[in-house]
């Protein structure tokens, strides 16, 4: 048999801050057909089968406190159709958007990653429609009242067909497995399932709309088709192959050695210029040394002088204060202020008095200038010392004049010298010149050739990368289209036969219960009687519904109720993703307190995994079936993808496995991910 078409999962990987945390499903670049994750509980084996999901379109993540700190995006790397592609959506806050692109998560991007909404589900480009397209089911419409003809319809979302494909924890034993609490989700699961296998009501018209609605899509795709065609033809560009692409770049890497070997033997061939290279780092070093200590001696020149001519300044202004007070003293009094005739004699203290006035004085006799008994009661702070002042002024101007001339006077000789060391330093540059150039020369030459050829080599490889990309763009939009003629072709076909003979859903059914009665007898089902699924997929043991059965015997019912639709659907080519995640098999079984020690007295988990790895082996060749258990039999040990311990002494711990102990609150229990 045929790889089916659909979806199969190849890896997860959850992009980290500082590492990745990877699950890997294949084994010698191939799908493995039976995937199981083992280990403890609480170590992220149900976290795996949520990420896979999410990176399928699901609304949400899990949101454990170790995978907020750790991760970033979560990459999920599938098959479409048997093409490997990438999905890629950030983790945090649920993304509204993903991104896919061609290739693996071994290679480099095989095509620019495009980006795809989440929502809305039906739109064209959306994440839903590209995998209901590789699912064949691209298009399908839901009415929101079966019953009704004229009843509102909604697109199938892949999300709705992710219950014939993923079986939770919670659903498995559940008496809510069929959505029985929740009316829109029933009736849409057994709208799905008529769906899957082509028998759902109205099934011509819908044919019909898809028909039209693929060739509306087909036009569109043709005319970018043939407008990027136009395009490239008129920038006339050349038909590159990948050999040639390859060529160019062993040319690149083979030019880039031989630069790399040139520089290496230039700069053996000048190791002899050793001594000469030194002297002229030595000569070129006293010569900065000699030009500093000229522009210091310049700059300290060109700040003294400032301060030189300040002092002489103030030197001026002293003496001319000086001649002042000797030349315009108003305190020399030779007149008398009453009469205006000259003084006999200048004023005086006689007898302890002002010879003028007769006012007594507090000083002895003397001669008495004007304003002098006033300034003896004075005090002496505040007064100007002139003559000080000029000595004072005199004495730093000289101490300034005797430097600036010293700095003058050493000037020339500084200049002299850094002339000197100048010369030196171009004679001991011209001697290095001199005994490298007939060395070196001919290596600048053949290096600036090989530098030309690889600037040549670089500017087509850029010509030959930009036609690859285009060449690129127009097989993908080609093979857009050549998928879209398929589908309508096939839909075509599909609407041929059903006019012929429309195919009876009460057939289908009857094989998916008669699947569900062979299963229930292999896995040995105690007390086996009367074991059917009816019309409403309902299923039945005993006379009973499901829902009247210990939890146990729900387990093994809903198990079988999930392969059956499964198998049939893998075995008669229906429209089903081809791959279905069980999350813990042996629920009720023999794990935990609420075990039914009835049935699990009668029933042996390898009955479950002896009939999967038989029935993959022979009917079921191509599908996919990834299980989480936590202690899975002996058989099945080849097909652990991986098994985490929850002890740091065996690792890997769980998903996360540099996280091995909960936040410091109080707590001890680990954090890692997982409700099965």
């Amino acid at each position: 048999m045929q790889p089916l078409p659909g979806i199969r999962i190849r890896r997860l990987r959850l992009a980290g801050v500082s590492r990745n945390y990877d699950v890997d499903f294949t084994q010698d670049q191939r799908v493995r057909d039976l995937s199981v994750v083992a280990g403890a509980f609480s170590s992220g084996k149900t976290a795996v089968l949520e990420f896979i999901a999410y990176g399928l379109g699901g609304r949400r993540h899990p949101r454990h406190p170790e995978v907020l700190r750790k991760v970033r995006s979560c990459l999920l790397e599938v098959e479409l159709s048997g093409e490997p592609h990438v999905i890629e959506r950030p983790v945090g806050e649920p993304s509204k958007v993903a991104y896919v692109r061609r290739g693996t998560l071994g290679q480099p991007a095989l095509s620019k990653a495009e980006s795809r909404p989440i929502e809305p589900a039906g739109a064209p480009e959306s994440l839903s429609a590209l995998l209901l397209g590789h699912c064949k089911l691209e298009g399908v419409q839901l009415r929101e009242r079966p019953s009704s003809r004229e009843s509102r319809t909604d697109p199938l979302s892949f999300r709705d067909l992710m219950a014939l494909a993923f079986l939770p924890n919670e659903r498995i034993a559940s008496m809510n497995f069929l959505f029985e609490n929740e009316f829109m989700k029933k009736h849409k699961l057994k709208q799905v399932v008529d769906v899957v296998f082509g028998v759902h009501d109205d099934r011509a018209v819908e044919l019909g709309q898809r028909i039209k609605e693929l060739g509306a899509r087909l036009n569109q795709a043709r005319s970018e088709l043939a407008a990027a065609r136009a395009f490239v033809d008129e920038q006339d560009v050349p038909t590159v192959g990948p050999l040639l692409a390859q060529q160019y770049e062993g040319e690149l890497l083979e030019l880039t050695q031989q630069l790399q070997a040139l520089d290496e033997a230039a700069q053996a061939g000048t190791t002899f210029a050793g001594r000469l290279r030194r002297e002229h780092q030595q000569a070129a070093q006293r010569a900065r040394r000699a030009a500093g200590v000229v522009r210091d001696c310049e700059t300290q020149l060109a700040r003294m002088m400032p301060l030189r001519a300040q002092y002489a300044e103030d030197l001026v202004k002293l003496n001319m204060l000086a001649e002042a007070q000797r030349l315009f003293d108003p305190l020399s009094v030779t007149t008398c202020p009453a009469c205006l005739n000259r003084l006999p004699s200048p004023p005086s203290v006689e007898n302890g008095s002002c010879s003028l006035c007769s006012h007594e004085l507090p000083h002895g006799n003397g001669r008495l200038t004007l304003g002098a008994a006033h300034a003896e009661h004075s005090s002496d702070e505040g007064r100007l010392d002139v003559a000080a002042e000029v000595r004072a002024t005199k004495a730093r101007l000289k101490e300034i004049t005797a430097y600036v001339e010293g700095l003058d006077a050493s000037l020339a000789a500084l200049k002299l010298r850094a002339e000197d060391a100048s010369l030196a330093e171009e004679r001991a540059a011209a001697a290095v010149d001199e005994a490298t150039s007939p060395t070196v020369t001919p290596f600048l030459a053949a290096r600036d050739n090989l530098q030309r050829r690889r600037e040549e080599v670089l500017r087509h490889l850029q010509h030959a990368e930009n036609a690859t990309k285009l060449q690129a763009g127009l097989e993908k939009r080609a093979a857009l289209v050549e998928r879209q003629e398929a589908q309508i072709e096939r839909l075509r076909e599909e609407l041929d036969r059903l006019g012929n003979a429309a195919q009876d859903r009460d057939l289908v059914v009857g094989r998916i219960s008669g699947r569900y009665s062979e299963l229930l007898r292999q896995w040995r089902y105690p007390k086996l009687s009367q074991p059917m699924i009816d019309t409403n997929l309902v299923p039945h043991v005993r006379g009973d519904s499901y829902r009247e059965a210990s939890s146990g015997a729900r387990t093994l019912l809903t198990l079988a109720w999930q392969l059956a639709v499964f198998e049939v659907a893998v075995e008669t080519s229906a429209a089903h993703p081809g791959f279905l995640m069980i999350d813990s098999p042996q629920k009720n079984l023999g794990h935990g307190a609420t075990r039914d020690a009835v049935i699990a007295d009668a029933i042996a988990i390898d009955d479950f995994y002896r009939h999967l790895t038989g029935w993959l082996a022979e009917q079921g060749t191509g599908a996919q079936v990834i299980i989480v258990d936590n202690s899975p039999p002996t058989l099945v040990e080849d097909n652990v993808v991986v098994r985490y311990s929850r002890n740091e002494e065996r690792p890997p711990y769980g998903l996360i496995d540099d996280e091995t102990t909960a936040e410091e609150d109080g707590h001890s229990q680990p954090t890692h991910p997982d409700q099965s």
